[in-house]
């Protein structure tokens, strides 16, 4: 086995037992969601329309992906407290691969999120949400979901080390609750005015958001459309690729380097 799996996976063991032991945060992370599905699709349900598709049918793989994204914030405060508490700089001085710290929060947080999301689909199905698609359309859909959240996890971890401080981390990270509301999650965008529905489109969030409808046959592709959106799951792909590509390396450094 080579180091950095090897370490990785002494890493991954260590952030389970850090959740486990944390399970007030758990708890919340885990039904957040599950709450806010209740609350806007029934407390705005009615009073929302979606052409073509109910409202909680619209809203289900929306709220998927608003969780998914929420990693940045998780990312980021896991980082910073380590940070703040001196355990990064100790894990500096160990013979081990400099990347097997951020993989191993990495890979814990994918495990959680793959563990978390059954529930909420069980709710989702309980509240009159259908998979109407077929079998293997819904596991991509499933499977490019948890990519979206490994590669923004990714990002949370790169800003907790520029932080390097969990008050601040968490001040920041709440920001990020944002983010969805500049998206499809919740509404259509072809309802927004012409800057707004730019950025709403151009959001990786509504990428992955229309992706999980289409997969999943909730809602059909808007016609017309930013490039990511017409083209969901290429565009969700081509999304997740690129915060990989500039998040990852940039973790990874930052964390081997420490303050330089």
């Amino acid at each position: 086995m080579s180091t950095l799996a090897y370490d990785g996976t002494a890493m991954l063991g260590r952030q389970l037992r850090r959740m486990r032991n944390n399970p007030g945060l758990l708890i919340i992370t885990q039904t957040m969601p599950v709450s806010m599905l209740l609350f806007f699709g029934y407390v705005f349900g009615s009073a929302l329309a979606v052409p073509g598709a109910a409202y909680r049918s619209f809203l289900v793989p929306g709220l998927l992906v608003a969780t998914a994204a929420g990693g940045v914030m998780t990312g980021m405060f896991q980082s910073a407290q380590d940070v703040h508490r001196g355990v990064t700089d100790r894990f500096r001085t160990l013979p081990m691969s400099r990347a097997a710290v951020p993989v191993g929060q990495a890979a814990a947080d994918l495990l959680v999120t793959a563990a978390g999301t059954v529930p909420f689909l069980l709710v989702g199905l309980a509240v009159g949400w259908r998979v109407e698609g077929s079998v293997l359309d819904a596991a991509g859909a499933v499977a490019l979901l948890l990519l979206f959240r490994f590669s923004c996890v990714w990002i949370g971890i790169h800003l907790g080390l520029l932080t390097r401080n969990e008050e601040a981390a968490g001040q920041l990270g709440g920001a990020t609750f944002l983010l969805p509301l500049l998206s499809s999650a919740y509404i259509p965008t072809d309802g927004l005015p012409g800057g707004l529905r730019t950025v709403a489109e151009w959001n990786p969030i509504s990428a992955v958001a229309t992706a999980l409808r289409d997969l999943f046959g909730n809602a059909p592709v808007p016609e017309e459309a930013a490039w990511p959106v017409a083209h969901p799951v290429a565009g969700s792909l081509a999304w997740c690729a690129v915060l990989l590509a500039v998040f990852v390396p940039l973790a990874v450094r930052r964390y081997a380097h420490g303050k330089r």
